[in-house]
């Protein structure tokens, strides 16, 4: 852990929300992901690109992810990618991932029982994801971990969606919970980005997708390398 005492942030007590991200943080989506853009990709006549390259491309939604892809493909810049070309291949990549979300998808350690926890100590849990929200029931339930959401926000919930705090601002609203007696659990800059914008304490862990940069260089108050760890310390530590 970074920064100061991780229960010392509440004082002592439990958080009002903790906010979770989904891919990277609590499930290794990459390899549905690549088969759905290797797919994509297949269809045009264009080489796969692979789980290693998809892996430093996920994070910011999916439409984002198939730009990558195209300009990846085509050795250019992502803002130089073809728009018609980009719109119909977006498409394609959700007709794909629809097919094939949840094959291969699978929890991080110690995800579980992180959860299952904080669900014991009664703390309430959300979930913010760019994903598509089409895609983040079925997986959740796949997963068998629907039950411990009561909220959930996909990258298509609202007009914004992470670095912007408004998915998380939304959420806290909902639940009358205090910001800064929250916190924002990520993988990635937007995980952090938004947590800060939104006035929460953040937790990044160390085996997400951010881009191939280490999770410390986005400065959350907390790192963690196993979800479970950490709240159990925090649960040892913590009157309830």
């Amino acid at each position: 852990m970074t920064g100061h005492n991780f229960p010392d942030c509440f004082g002592g007590r439990l958080p009002e929300l903790v906010m979770f991200d989904l891919d990277g943080t609590l499930v290794d989506s990459v390899p549905d992901l690549t088969a759905a853009v290797d797919a994509m990709l297949v269809e045009q006549h264009c080489p796969a690109a692979g789980e290693e390259k998809v892996r430093l491309w996920v994070g910011n939604g999916a439409a984002i992810l198939v730009r990558r892809a195209l300009a990846d493909t085509d050795g250019i810049a992502e803002d130089a990618v073809d728009e018609g070309l980009h719109k119909a291949s977006h498409k394609r990549f959700l007709h794909h991932y629809g097919r094939l979300s949840g094959h291969y998808s699978k929890l991080y350690p110690g995800v579980k029982q992180a959860l299952q926890l904080l669900a014991d100590a009664g703390v309430p849990m959300a979930l913010v994801t760019n994903k598509p929200g089409q895609f983040v029931p079925h997986l959740l339930t796949d997963l068998g971990i629907n039950e411990y959401f009561d909220q959930w926000l996909g990258g298509d919930s609202l007009p914004q969606k992470k670095p912007d705090p408004a998915p998380l601002l939304h959420l806290l609203k909902k639940q009358k919970a205090d910001p800064a007696r929250s916190l924002m659990v990520g993988d990635s800059r937007s995980d952090m980005l938004a947590g800060k914008a939104a006035g929460v304490p953040t937790l990044g862990v160390t085996y997400g997708y951010n881009h191939g940069k280490s999770i410390a260089e986005e400065t959350p108050d907390w790192v963690a390398d196993n979800l479970a760890d950490i709240f159990a310390e925090w649960m040892r530590r913590t009157d309830g």
